[in-house]
This record gives structure tokens, C-alpha cells and sequence, in this order.
């Protein structure tokens, strides 16, 4: 009979922590692949290769035509809810006074009813009315309460008197945002971006298929690096040259116009609004105990 070790016992009425990583349970992390990652000449908006890129002072990259038309609409959004939240002010402000003004009608009815509900009240045309021909406040079929009692009832059984949750817009916000990140974004703080493309390449490149070096150092970019474009003249640049020489001899190396060290914008890259950026790139799952996570038999967990 082999020795109950903590590995081999399995007859206790818990999972044990080497059972428990068999079965996948815990936080499952794991790196985005290529295919999860966005190249650094795509749009964030579209997710194709970018035609007129622009990008805001963030580093995040649009096509021109995306962008303007993602404001747009932003634009349109704030007008269409400020319509609503103005008509919903002006609203909430009359059912306010026609409250107000109820409950002075009220007010003045409780008053007569107190001081005139007890005088004697004649008259012919009625022939209903008792042989003292006396009609006082018991008299009154429905009174103003009454009618307020059954107009306000939150009956749910009764299709009329079901009570609705009121829908409350809020004050919809002054600018427009970034569709990547949540700082505000105008159109005057979009700067287009001029990469440098490789001719040298021996075979033609498509407009879809294009090779762009850095203009200092020559090497092609890709996402394992670095990009920085200057917003005044929109080169981009590897990192490695943007730091070393730029903020020294304060002029673009392509155009020789001048810049400074607040005009070097990093590019992001990495992937697209729904994974991560830059050096964030690690999936992270949550995955509870059970045999129905099945990553006991998929993804085994790593020996140590």
C-alpha cells in the first residue's frame, strides 16, 4: 500500500491545492498571440490598415474618415440627450406647480369643507336627496382625496394602475472622448502622422502590404518596437532615435522643423479596445472549481 502523500490522498472531503490546479481552478493568465494583437499601421477604429492617419496627443491612431465620422456622431449623440435632458427639466418644473398648485385647491377645499360642509343644501331638481333635505359632507360621492387616491393607486394586479419606474437622462457630457481611452478629444488636437516607406524593397509593395523604416536608423518598424511621432510635423520615429537625437538638436531629422521635447507623442500599440496595450498584453480569467471548466484536461497545470 503506496504512502498518503498529499498528492496521492484523495480521499478527504476537500479539494486539495495540487487537485485544485489539476481542475483549473484560480486565475488563469495567459500572453496575447499575434493574432490578439493589433499591428502598430492599423486603424483602432476600423482595424485595417490606416489611410490618412491621424492621432490624438495619446498616441492612439484613427483613420481620418473614422475619426471625423466617430466625432460626428459623438456630436450628435450630446445633442439629441441635451434635447431630452432640457425637455425633462422642463417637465419635472410643471409637474412640480401642478403639484403645488393641487395641493392649494386641496388646502382651500379642506377649508370650505370644515367651515360650509355643515349648512343645509335645497334644491329641487335633486329628488334623491334625504327627507330633511340636509346634504353635508357624507353626501359627497367622491371627494378630492378620493379621486387623488385613485389616480395615484400602484395597484400592480390592474393593467391602468401598474407603477412605471420613471426614466431619469442624465446631463449628457460638453465634449466628445476618445474612443480608446476616456480622456476628452477635439478635432484641433488630432495631428495627422507621415510614416517613411521602404523603396529599397525588391518586391513591389501593396497599398495593403506597405513597409515602413524609421528615417534615422533605417530599421523597419514592427510592433516589437517603439514608435514616437512629433506633433508639429507628424514623422515617426523608433524610440531609440527620437531619444537620443531629437531632444538634443530640437529640429525634426526629415523636414528640419522645429520641436520640443512636449511634441515627441508615443504611439500605442498592442492590442485593440478589448485587450490590452503597450506593456499590458496578459489575459487574465477567473475560473471557479468544477468540472465544467474542463481546463483540467486542456491546459494541464505546469509541473514545478
Amino acid at each position: 500500500m503506496p504512502q498518503r502523500h498529499s498528492k496521492n490522498n484523495n480521499d478527504l472531503a476537500f479539494f486539495t491545492y495540487d487537485e485544485k490546479r489539476k481542475l483549473g481552478y484560480g486565475t488563469q493568465r495567459e500572453r496575447l498571440g499575434r493574432d490578439s494583437i493589433k499591428p502598430f499601421d492599423a486603424c483602432c477604429l476600423c482595424l485595417k490598415h490606416f489611410i490618412d492617419p491621424m492621432s490624438c496627443q495619446k498616441g492612439h491612431v484613427f483613420c481620418k474618415e473614422c475619426i471625423l465620422e466617430c466625432l460626428l456622431s459623438q456630436k450628435k449623440d450630446i445633442h439629441r440627450k441635451q434635447v431630452a435632458h432640457n425637455s425633462q427639466q422642463k417637465q419635472d418644473k410643471e409637474d412640480d406647480e401642478e403639484k403645488l398648485r393641487q395641493q392649494k385647491a386641496r388646502e382651500l377645499e379642506a377649508f370650505d369643507q370644515q367651515n360650509h360642509g355643515a349648512v343645509p343644501h335645497y334644491n329641487d331638481r335633486n329628488q334623491d336627496r334625504d327627507k330633511n333635505g340636509f346634504h353635508g359632507a357624507n353626501s359627497v360621492k367622491v371627494t378630492s382625496y378620493e379621486e387623488e387616491a385613485l389616480r395615484t393607486m400602484k395597484a400592480f394586479w390592474l393593467p391602468s394602475a401598474t407603477p412605471g419606474a420613471p426614466v431619469k437622462v442624465a446631463a449628457p457630457p460638453e465634449c466628445t472622448t476618445c474612443p480608446e481611452g476616456s480622456e476628452k478629444l477635439k478635432l484641433k488636437s488630432l495631428f495627422p502622422i507621415h510614416f517613411t516607406e521602404d523603396t529599397n524593397d525588391e518586391k513591389k509593395s501593396t497599398p495593403l502590404d506597405k513597409t515602413f523604416i524609421c528615417p534615422s536608423c533605417k530599421v523597419t518598424l514592427t510592433n516589437t518596437l517603439s514608435l514616437v511621432a512629433l506633433s508639429s510635423c507628424g514623422h515617426v520615429f523608433c524610440k531609440k532615435c527620437a531619444d537620443k537625437f531629437i531632444p538634443v538638436d530640437k529640429v525634426c531629422l526629415v523636414c528640419n522643423k522645429g520641436c520640443k521635447e512636449r511634441n515627441l507623442v508615443n504611439l500605442k500599440k498592442g492590442g485593440t479596445g478589448f485587450a490590452g496595450h503597450d506593456d499590458d498584453l496578459e489575459a487574465k480569467d477567473f475560473k471557479h472549481l468544477g468540472s465544467g471548466s474542463g481546463l483540467g484536461l486542456v491546459r494541464p497545470a505546469a509541473k514545478t
